[in-house]
């Protein structure tokens, strides 16, 4: 019965029109029997026949018009009331205009006028009546077959959002699930419903609420409730085992049907305690629009963030620029499908590639620099410091040399909070480059032929990047656990990606050159805290269907980042969100340069350890923590 019900076929068009035409005519019946049983008389005109052949085909002529008989009966909407009763006054109106012109040119009248304006009412009435039933017959139905199978769902908010959503519930096919309640944060509205459905204030805990409506899914879907309300019904939705959900706010109010395809559970990302980032997008797209931007490391994870926010901007050209050729090519199958006036040029090359990258930067002379290329990963780096030094390093010399040779505006370099008191090698050669930038942005400060602006941004984690602890955690819940965490104590800062490049943006934006932007990362995240919740949002049990492993810290790592180190101070921004790290150097910047050089030059002739060694040199802060080259630090 069940699968009869899901798979029941629509009515053909003419069918539904057959069905319109009997009403019509039945419609034509009720009305000459009550205009019989009253003292009016019919006008002899025309034969009852007659006067119902000219009403049948009028009104068959606007149901063609207004394609009333196109709708599916079950799903009748608004719309579709509104095309009936556009075709039954049509109807009458054309009747009536047919009445007068016979009455004027002929002397007579075919129709009594109170008879065809009860028709009008009677045959609209009935033809809506037909598509409610049906609707109601069919809802029924649908109720009785699933009534086990829904998932019943309490909605948190009032407001309009709120209500296009429960419209959405109740019209989805298949269904998935029964709404059976709201709930507001304000006690005025305890005493009224909406779609005959009650709303429960939020005075009680949530799992009270639910369990009293016999509910174990709640949809967040006001947008306005406040952080620390939001991430108190998530730690008791997610203790108790409810089952979280959220949904975008709706844009398009004529396409509600679809916002029922977007529910999705809750996201780590989305439990992130930070208000919402306000760009200044005068300020960026000032130095944007109409520009020729190149992004290096544009496949990645945040070069195609900053690639897709650019684009926002209206660049007159972006090149990308990327070594991994399957990850390019898909960044510009997506572009293919948002650039409008502005080109996009790829590039599969090395940064380390010095002439490769000249070609480019003669060729397009690109007015804003945005370099995200780097190796990244702390365990590989430290088994491998030249590829540290010939890629983070020298890579980003390359392109900082080729912005100040061919004069860009601004060169922006993506770092990493793993820079600051470095403890492995992949921090420490980010802390060079940023150095290297410095030195660079010096020479600019102290140059009257040169002007541009050599900026560093400096963040911590970001949640979803390549190789990141969210996709690894995702990976091994799905392959049934264990999650493996190198330590119970360790600590992370995390913003997502779209934050974390817009911050860049804005940064690149407001920048006089010389700068380290550092970015307001929020309060810092106990990783096996995040574990336990990434657990229950899967639907799991931490330690029970899930377990949690501590393998150790790897070579390199500490437990906690910092964003500045020992002897920083900041400095605030017109921007909340983004300050300046004010550094204090021991050495000269054209000392810090020629050194940098030097050890460019030379790394491909010396040993890890050699490497390594002068890295330290370069970066007195830098100690290894939990490596091999811990000796080198006594």
């Amino acid at each position: 019965m069940k699968n009869k019900i899901i798979h029941l076929g629509y009515l053909p068009r003419w069918v539904i029109f057959s069905i319109d035409i009997a009403i019509v005519l039945f419609a034509n019946l009720v009305t000459y029997l009550i205009v019989s049983n009253l003292t009016f008389k019919y006008y002899d005109t025309a034969s009852v026949f007659q006067r119902t052949l000219i009403i049948v085909l009028t009104q068959v002529f606007f149901f063609f018009s207004f394609k009333t008989y196109a709708g599916i009966i079950r799903h009748s909407t608004l719309n579709d009331g509104f095309n009936l009763f556009k075709a039954t006054f049509s109807t009458f109106l054309a009747l009536a205009v047919l009445n007068y012109s016979h009455y004027y040119f002929i002397g007579t009248k075919i129709f009594l006028m109170p008879a065809l304006l009860l028709m009008f009412f009677i045959s609209f009435i009935f033809l809506l009546s037909f598509r409610i039933a049906v609707k109601i017959i069919y809802q029924i139905y649908i109720e009785a077959s699933h009534a086990s199978g829904y998932q019943r769902v309490v909605i948190y908010g009032t407001d309009n959002h709120a209500i296009a959503l429960a419209n959405a519930l109740k019209a989805e096919q298949p269904r998935r699930y029964k709404l059976v309640g709201f709930i507001d944060k304000y006690k005025n509205n305890v005493t009224k419903t909406i779609l005959d459905l009650p709303i429960v204030s939020h005075d009680t805990s949530i799992v009270k609420i639910l369990a009293e409506l016999n509910a174990d899914n709640l949809i967040i879907a006001d947008k306005n409730i406040p952080s620390k309300l939001q991430l108190l019904i998530i730690d008791q939705c997610l203790e108790n085992d409810i089952k979280l959900l959220t949904v975008p706010v709706v844009t398009d109010w004529n396409n509600q049907r679809q916002l029922t395809k977007s529910i999705k559970t809750f996201e780590i990302q989305d439990l992130l305690d930070r208000k919402p980032i306000v760009l200044n997008t005068d300020l960026i797209s000032k130095q944007i629009q109409n520009k020729i931007v190149l992004i290096t490391g544009a496949a990645g994870s945040i070069g195609s963030e900053i690639v897709n926010q650019v684009i926002e901007f209206n660049p007159q050209k972006i090149i990308v620029v990327d070594q991994a050729e399957t990850p390019l090519h898909q960044l510009c199958l997506d572009l293919e499908k948002k650039m409008n006036k502005s080109t996009f040029i790829p590039y599969v090359a090395d940064v380390r590639d010095e002439k490769v990258m000249e070609q480019i930067f003669e060729l397009y002379q690109p007015h804003v620099v945005y370099h995200a290329a780097a190796y990244k990963h702390v365990p590989l780096m430290e088994s491998n410091p030249y590829q540290a030094i010939y890629t983070n390093v020298f890579g980003t010399k390359v392109i900082a040399d080729l912005a100040l040779k061919y004069k860009s505006d601004s060169f922006v370099m993506v770092s990493t909070d793993k820079a600051v008191n470095p403890s492995n090698i992949m921090g420490a050669s980010k802390r060079i480059a940023e150095q290297y930038v410095q030195a660079l942005a010096f020479e600019v400060e102290n140059s009257a032929i040169y002007n541009t602006k050599f900026i560093t941004t400096r963040f911590g984690n970001v949640l979803g990047s390549n190789g990141s602890v969210v996709p690894l955690f995702t990976k091994q819940i799905e392959a049934g656990g264990p999650i493996t965490i190198t330590h119970p104590d360790i600590i992370r800062y995390f913003m997502t990606i779209p934050e974390a490049c817009q911050l860049v943006l804005e940064a690149g934006s407001m920048g006089n050159g010389g700068e380290i932007y550092i970015f307001d990362m929020g309060k810092p995240v106990k990783i096996i805290d995040l574990a336990h919740k990434m657990i229950r949002l899967a639907g799991f049990v931490p330690e029970k269907d899930i377990q949690v492993a501590i393998v150790g810290l790897r070579p390199g790592e500490k437990l906690f980042e910092e964003l500045l180190n020992d002897s920083s101070k900041t400095q605030p921004t017109h921007h909340e969100k983004i300050m300046i790290a004010k550094e204090e150097s021991t050495q000269e910047f054209k000392e810090i340069k020629i050194a940098i050089n030097r050890l460019v030059q030379e790394a491909s002739g010396l040993t890890t350890l050699e490497i390594v060694k002068q890295m330290k040199v370069l970066v007195p802060e830098f100690k290894s923590n939990n490596s091999e080259f811990t000796d080198l630090d006594s």
